[in-house]
């Protein structure tokens, strides 16, 4: 019978049934046992006995290749994205867009509202981005402001209000690290942001250790803020070691920490708390510039539903209406380019939006207690078993109270590959190593042939490492196509030495297929 040798890009095509991946208590065949070898000795040596290790690689026609551990579930980092990206594309399409909505309360007459303008958020991460696949800001707003003019509004004698409500709950997941949310990859939402909810912190070392780092917000602008700034310029070789803390309840920040007095002047991409405020703060400034005028100035709404208009006295008095004439909408770009910029550059705040919106299909809301549940629907949609081998409770992984098993993973990746409706787009968005965009150091040395034919993504975190993905087959069959998970926790040995173990245990899988 004539092989057919083939990418798993094509794999859709077919309509073989796939085994679910699990570990074989038959032998293995010769040219995995290898590998095997590999990952008993590399997961028992001694600068690893501390670590916990789990490892997982079946092809689809059920033979494992290698297997350590298993089904312990273990911190996945920003493996997670593949739940959030893969999930969010087979349950809306790969095609789909989010929309953003303008609407209005009050009356029209003669030109000028008497009333509010809604900027009604329905989970497009992307406003404002500097990201190539967004809608640049002065044009995304020339088409809100179009979307007014055309319904008859020439001038608002009331509130820009940004409205983030369809993400219900917290705008970050309360276990993320103090530390981490005042940072870019720790900075949450509801369903309307602005620039990725982060703000630009210009800062520079001062003259000699001991003196006050110069802190400079520069963009977005944002007058509510008050800023403090308590770090100080640390001994030259000790690094960047500023975090700002920053939280929803109040308008202020501080950055904290040392910056080496031996370090160049850089930006800090810190956390903005204010994502639906600083949206309605941009257009209302725009709508200025471009002559119509807005009296009641930008304003969003609280966690209780209350309009907002001064964030420094935290007042809220009015009741945000939910009878709102939607006059028009805008859109995102496809799931599909938004989840290659998600899976290349790990993109948490991106992840947390997609998976907020698969919650929301599945149970009516987005808030991060929704999720569980959601996952699990949407996985048994690809014939997956949700009621063992994970907990996640956000779409980034930055919680670590995600776990999930490399058994999990493997399966996962499977069902997405056997049932997934949009399979093809999923594969696209994942990087190989090597690829300049995504893993542009991963497996120096190794034939481009053999890395190209690896599709995965990372996670990393303190004492956390994974991969996982897909491998083609160079001279095999469908069968013979790998779905691995390679997980470390717990190391505290040299990185380096560890990643360039993992890389070869992954190496090894290629070469055996």
């Amino acid at each position: 019978m004539k092989k057919v040798i083939l990418t798993a890009a094509a794999l859709l095509s077919l309509t073989v049934s796939f085994a679910q991946p699990a570990v074989s208590t038959k032998d293995r065949p010769a040219k995995y046992q290898y590998v095997q070898r590999y990952v008993d000795a590399v997961t028992s040596s001694k600068d690893n006995k501390s670590s916990s290790f789990g490892v997982l690689a079946v092809t689809i026609g059920g033979d494992t290749v290698a297997a350590k551990n298993p089904l312990v579930k273990l911190l996945p980092a920003s493996s997670a994205k593949l739940i959030s990206t893969g999930l969010s594309m087979n349950e809306f399409g790969s095609d789909y867009k989010i929309k953003t909505s303008i609407g209005y309360t009050g009356k029209i007459e003669e030109g000028t509202l008497k009333g509010d303008v809604y900027i009604i958020g329905g989970g497009d991460p992307t406003i404002g981005s500097a990201d190539s696949i967004a809608t640049p800001t002065d044009k995304l707003f020339a088409q809100w402001m179009k979307i007014l003019s055309d319904a008859g509004i020439k001038n608002i004698e009331g509130m820009i209000i940004g409205d983030g409500r369809y993400f219900e709950g917290y705008t970050e997941h309360p276990s993320w690290c103090y530390e981490d949310i005042g940072t870019y990859y720790g900075t949450g939402g509801n369903a309307l942001c602005f620039y990725r909810n982060v703000v630009d912190v210009k800062v520079k070392a001062g003259a000699k250790v001991g003196d006050r780092v110069e802190v400079t917000p520069s963009y977005p602008s944002m007058p509510w803020m008050t800023w403090n700034a308590t770090c100080t310029t640390g001994a030259k070789g000790t690094g960047d070691q500023l975090f700002l803390y920053v939280t929803d309840v109040a308008p202020v920040a501080e950055m904290k920490g040392t910056f080496a007095v031996d370090r160049y002047p850089k930006t800090e991409e810190c956390s903005n708390k204010w994502g639906a405020y600083t949206c309605a703060y941009y257009f209302c400034d725009f709508l200025s510039k471009h002559g119509v005028g807005v009296s009641g100035g930008p304003a969003d709404i609280d966690g209780n539903g209350y309009i907002r208009t001064d964030l420094k006295s935290g007042k809220s008095s009015v009741k945000a209406s939910d009878k709102i004439t939607v006059i028009g909408n805008t859109l995102s770009p496809s799931l599909k380019r938004i989840s290659y910029i998600t899976n290349h550059r790990s993109d948490n705040f991106y992840a947390d939006a997609l998976i907020r919106l698969v919650a929301k299909k599945h149970t009516g809301s987005a808030a991060y207690s929704s999720i569980p549940e959601a996952v699990g629907k949407a996985c048994k949609n690809i014939g997956v078993d949700a009621g063992y081998g994970i907990q996640v409770v956000d779409g980034s992984g930055l919680s670590r109270m995600d776990y999930i098993s490399p058994d999990f993973f493997c399966r996962y990746m499977g069902g997405m590959l056997r049932k997934g409706k949009c399979f093809k787009d999923f594969y696209w968005t994942l990087g190989y190593p090597g690829e300049p965009s995504s893993y542009p150091y991963r497996m120096q040395g190794e034939q481009t042939s053999l890395k190209k034919r690896i599709h995965l993504k990372s996670g990393a975190m303190g004492g956390v490492r994974t991969f996982c993905g897909y491998i083609d087959p160079e001279k095999g069959t469908y069968e013979d196509t790998i779905v691995f998970s390679v997980m470390v926790n717990n190391f505290d040995g040299s990185s380096a030495t560890l990643m360039s173990q993992i890389d070869k245990i992954i190496a090894l899988m290629a070469g055996a297929n």
